[in-house]
C-alpha cells in the first residue's frame, strides 16, 4: 500500500472513530452528557485548571437533565472564584437572575444573590432582589434580611444651621442668619436671604425680608404683596396663612385677602382646621371661622409647623391633662402630653415614658422612650437617652440612635443633628 493510501486510511479511521463518539455521546441521555461532562471539568478543577473546566460546566447547563441545578451551583462557585477576572463576575450574575426569573425560583437563589450584592456592597440592588423575592415566595428569611437593610441611608452634602420639619415636599432652612425653602431632601430652592419664610403651598411660599412681606413662587419671584400693616404672619398651609394685625391674628389666603375676625393665637391648616385662642382659652376652628371645638381648653397640642389636626383628632390639654378628641369627643384616658397625629399614629406620654397610639387610643409601640415624634411615612424619630434614631411601625429601631436632633421623614428623607448641623439623610429604599 502506498503512503498516501496509508494517510488517507488512517485519517478516515479518525473521521469514524470521532463520527461514532460523537453519535454515541449524543445517543445519551442529557443525564448522561452532564453526569460525563462534569466528571472531565472536576478532573480540571482538582488541578485548578479552572479555565478548561468553565467551558465544560457552560455546556452541562444547556443539557436539560437531572443534574442541571448541580451543574450550575458548581458553575456559578467556578465564576466567583474567577470574580476579579474581566468578564466573570457578570457571567455570575447572569447565571443569578437565569435562576431568579424562573417560575419555580426557591427563596435560596434570591438569598444568594442578596447576600451578594450586600457584600459588595450594593445595598440598592440588594434591596431590589430581596423585594422581588418576598413578593415572589414569600419567604419570612428574605423579609428578615429586607427589613434589616432597607432603613440604610446617605448623607446629603449641605449643612444648615437649622431647619423645620417638612411639610408639602418642602422645608424652611437657615443658614448664615437667614431663611429658604429646601427640598425635602436638604438641596435649596429659594436662597437663604430672607428674614422668614414659611412653609410651601399652593405653588408659593410667604416671605419676609426688610419689614415687607410678600409671596414667592418656587423660582423665587414675587406673585404677591401685602399692604396691610402686619408685624408678623404664620405658616402657609391649604392656601391659607395668619396674620398679625394691630388687633390680634387674622385669617389670609395667597393673595392676602384677610378675613374680619381676630383671634390671640391661630395656628396652621391641617385637614380643614387650625387651632386658635380667644378670650385665653384655645378651641379649633374650620376654614370659615366657625368653632370645631369650643375654645374651653388651656392649650390645643401643635406639632412643630402649628398643626393640630389629623386622623379627624386633636389633643387638648386641660391643667396636666391631655385628653385625645376623636370628632371633638374625648377618648380614653388623659395623656401627660402628646404630639399631633400624622401618618395614622400619635406619640403620647404617660409616666414620663413616650410611647404610640392608633386614632381610637389603643397602644401601638408602649411607653418605653425618652421623646418622640409622631410618625413620618412609617418612620418616628425617638429620643432614647441623650440621642434621637428612629423606630419601625412594630417599634422597633430600626436607625440606631446616633444624632443630637432627629425631624420626621418626608419623601424619604429627614433632617438630622450632628456635631456640624442639621444635615439630611435619605433612605435607600423608601417605600413599603
Amino acid at each position: 500500500m502506498k503512503r498516501g493510501e496509508r494517510i488517507l486510511l488512517a485519517a478516515g479511521c479518525v473521521l469514524l472513530l470521532f463520527v461514532s463518539w460523537t453519535m454515541a455521546f449524543q445517543a445519551k441521555s442529557d443525564t448522561q452528557k452532564q453526569t460525563e461532562l462534569m466528571a472531565q471539568a472536576a478532573a480540571y478543577m482538582e488541578d485548578e485548571i479552572y479555565i478548561r473546566a468553565v467551558p465544560l460546566l457552560e455546556e452541562a447547563v444547556g443539557y436539560s437533565g437531572e443534574r442541571t441545578a448541580e451543574c450550575e451551583e458548581t458553575l456559578k462557585k467556578v465564576y466567583l472564584d474567577f470574580a476579579d477576572r474581566q468578564g466573570y463576575r457578570k457571567k455570575y450574575t447572569d447565571l443569578l437572575n437565569q435562576q431568579m426569573a424562573r417560575e419555580d425560583a426557591g427563596p435560596e437563589v434570591f438569598m444568594e444573590a442578596a447576600q451578594y450584592y450586600l457584600a459588595l456592597p450594593d445595598r440598592e440592588e440588594a434591596l431590589q432582589v430581596l423585594r422581588t423575592g418576598v413578593q415572589k415566595t414569600g419567604d419570612e428569611g428574605l423579609n428578615a434580611l429586607y427589613e434589616e437593610n432597607r432603613y440604610d441611608y446617605t448623607f446629603g452634602r449641605t449643612i444648615y444651621e437649622d431647619v423645620s420639619t417638612a411639610a408639602n415636599g418642602a422645608i424652611q432652612v437657615r443658614k448664615e442668619g437667614a431663611w429658604g425653602l429646601a427640598r425635602a431632601d436638604g438641596g435649596l430652592v429659594i436662597p437663604c436671604v430672607y428674614d422668614k419664610v414659611s412653609t410651601y403651598s399652593n405653588g408659593q411660599v410667604l416671605v419676609k425680608k426688610g419689614g415687607v412681606i410678600s409671596a414667592v413662587d418656587m423660582d423665587d419671584n414675587r406673585v404677591a404683596l401685602l399692604h396691610a400693616d402686619a408685624s408678623d404672619f404664620g405658616n402657609y398651609s391649604e392656601g391659607r396663612t395668619s396674620l398679625l394685625l394691630e388687633d390680634g391674628w387674622h385669617n389670609a389666603d395667597g393673595e392676602f385677602h384677610i378675613g374680619a375676625a381676630s383671634y390671640e393665637a391661630l395656628g396652621t391648616y391641617a385637614g380643614g382646621y387650625a387651632a386658635a385662642r380667644q378670650g385665653g382659652r384655645w378651641g379649633v376652628i374650620d376654614q370659615s371661622g366657625e368653632w370645631y371645638i369650643p375654645p374651653e381648653y388651656d392649650e390645643i397640642i401643635l406639632d412643630e409647623l402649628g398643626r393640630c389636626y389629623g386622623q379627624s383628632a386633636v389633643f387638648a390639654r386641660t391643667g396636666d391633662e391631655v385628653f385625645l378628641l376623636a370628632d371633638g369627643q374625648k377618648v380614653g384616658e388623659p395623656y401627660q402630653d402628646a404630639r399631633p397625629f400624622a401618618d395614622g399614629y400619635a406619640a403620647v406620654k404617660r409616666e414620663d415614658r413616650w410611647g404610640f397610639i392608633d386614632a381610637n387610643g389603643n397602644v401601638t409601640i408602649d411607653f418605653q422612650f425618652d421623646d418622640a415624634l409622631s410618625f413620618g411615612e412609617h418612620l418616628a424619630a425617638v429620643q432614647i437617652g441623650q440621642d434621637w434614631g428612629y423606630v419601625s411601625l412594630s417599634g422597633k429601631v430600626v436607625i440606631e440612635p446616633f444624632f443630637s436632633q432627629a425631624k420626621s421623614f418626608y419623601g424619604g428623607s429627614a433632617p438630622v443633628r450632628t456635631a456640624d448641623g442639621w444635615e439630611f439623610i435619605t433612605l435607600l429604599e423608601e417605600t413599603l
